[in-house]
């Protein structure tokens, strides 16, 4: 597996791709496909990809052989990084991919000189949540976030001390 910064056009219309196919699998059942929808172009388009890396937020590709299966994005928040995305294609999941992912990204806090690693998940992604709870990340409290047009994330914020 090997991680890269997300700086190239190309690399952001990968984002892109990634994002539709992993959200549309995965959180339809969740939040259905209406909010769906709604928080791709919001967030996940090329466009707001882009908007999102000139406002100090680090994207990352994974990659699996020729393969990219997954991405992460994290923003410094003082002593903390934020880990605002880590996805992964559904034919990658709980073969290790995700911890590797996760261990990436307490590196690059210890690096930064950052103590916390700080989250927020889906209330409803008990996968998710159970995943990382077993790698050291503690439920912290539920936070309810208006994002728009009627939508709101229902989540858990968690962290880890690095």
């Amino acid at each position: 597996m090997t991680i890269i910064e997300a700086s190239t056009e190309i690399h952001m219309d990968i984002i892109e791709s990634l994002a539709r196919e992993i959200w549309t699998e995965h959180y339809i059942p969740f939040i259905g496909e209406q909010q769906v929808d709604y928080m791709l172009a919001r967030y996940q388009s090329k466009q707001a990809v882009k908007e999102q890396i000139a406002s100090g937020v680090l994207y990352f590709l994974i990659e699996e052989g020729q393969l990219f299966i997954g991405y992460i994005a994290v923003r410094p928040m003082g002593e903390e990084l934020f880990l605002s995305k880590i996805y992964l294609r559904s034919s990658h999941r709980a073969r290790g991919y995700g911890k590797q992912a996760v261990q990436f990204v307490e590196t690059l806090a210890r690096e930064r000189g950052l103590r916390k690693i700080v989250l927020t998940v889906n209330k409803n992604n008990t996968a998710a949540i159970r995943a990382y709870e077993k790698i050291g990340f503690r439920n912290v409290g539920s936070l309810v976030q208006d994002i728009g047009s009627g939508f709101v994330m229902d989540d858990y914020a968690m962290e880890k001390n690095v």
